[in-house]
């Protein structure tokens, strides 16, 4: 019992520690773009809602809200997400790529001096799941969606440590290689500069025995 205890606590733990999802603010520049981006791996579920405003918050019952240009990218360059003059929208798509996945704001127009302020809700992996759907569908709710959730919670996890050791895995085979390199072009130069060094004793040797002076 006292395992089971131990190992539900440090289950909860890694879960608290671990974000899945984040609300960002952003103050956009009146010219260029200003961006957020997330490293994420493959068959992972991202959400995105997004809305602009002037002053305190976002009221969607005034007309007049600042309008933006919205540009979501992956890691090789493909276009996910690409909306012009909204001031609010939303995006979703599951990773297909590796990398860095960006979302780039800009602010369309001159909104007269104006601070332009961006809210997003970005979420991943489990956060972005429909609970309310898998409630319905598994017929499951309270303790037992609860235990469901972690149990996905833990599963994330795991795929993410696998994730980050085939990452060290990479990394530590591309510094092997680069020292092997390095080690070997150390080597090539060395013996280069020993050569030529032969090479120059051996013609000053010649050449004063040409001249006779030793």
């Amino acid at each position: 019992m006292r395992f089971m205890a131990a190992r539900c606590f440090w289950t909860v733990l890694l879960v608290a520690v671990i974000p899945a999802a984040r609300g960002l603010w952003l103050d956009l520049p009146s010219s260029g773009s200003k961006c957020v981006s997330e490293e994420l791996h493959n068959n992972v579920v991202v959400l995105g809602d997004y809305y602009a405003f002037i002053g305190e918050d976002y009221d969607v019952n005034n007309t007049i809200n600042p309008t933006m240009t919205v540009k979501v990218t992956s890691p090789y360059g493909n276009n996910l997400h690409n909306q012009k003059n909204v001031s609010h929208g939303e995006f979703a798509f599951t990773t297909t790529e590796i990398g860095n996945y960006v979302v780039c704001f800009s602010t369309d127009g001159d909104h007269h001096g104006k601070k332009v302020t961006v809210g997003i809700d970005w979420k991943t992996g489990i956060d972005a799941k429909d609970w309310e759907s898998v409630s319905r569908k598994e017929k499951i709710e309270g303790l037992e969606l609860e235990l469901k959730k972690l149990e996905d919670h833990v599963d994330t996890i795991h795929q993410n440590l696998n994730y980050l050791m085939d990452r060290e895995a990479e990394m530590r085979e591309v510094s092997e290689t680069t020292n092997s390199r390095v080690a070997r072009y150390s080597i090539m130069s060395l013996g280069l500069c020993v050569v030529v060094s032969i090479i120059q004793v051996w013609y000053l040797r010649r050449y004063f025995r040409k001249k006779k002076l030793i």
